[in-house]
């Protein structure tokens, strides 16, 4: 069993990465945005995303992958906020 601080930074890095995911889907969504910042967000988000287009391509235009990981994310941060903590 991991110490509570461990399962605290684990869930705070993962709702950190849903944000930045976020931002990223926005940015996709809206071309004026995008800027010399958007290839670095891009170098974060896209190792996580091309694994799973791997396994699951995009349907008609619409990324799946996205979806998959965002759902997987927040399943692990259910799964970190429920584990129980002994003072």
């Amino acid at each position: 069993m991991l110490p509570c601080i461990v399962w605290d930074v684990l869930s705070k890095l993962f709702g950190l990465y849903l944000l930045l995911m976020l931002v990223y889907a926005v940015v996709s969504w809206i071309p004026s945005l995008r800027g010399r910042w958007t290839d670095y967000l891009a170098m974060v988000i896209e190792p996580v995303l091309t694994p799973v287009r791997r396994v699951i391509p995009p349907l008609g235009g619409l990324d799946l992958s996205f979806l998959v990981v965002f759902i997987v994310l927040q399943f692990v941060m259910r799964l970190a906020a429920g584990e129980p903590c002994s003072p």
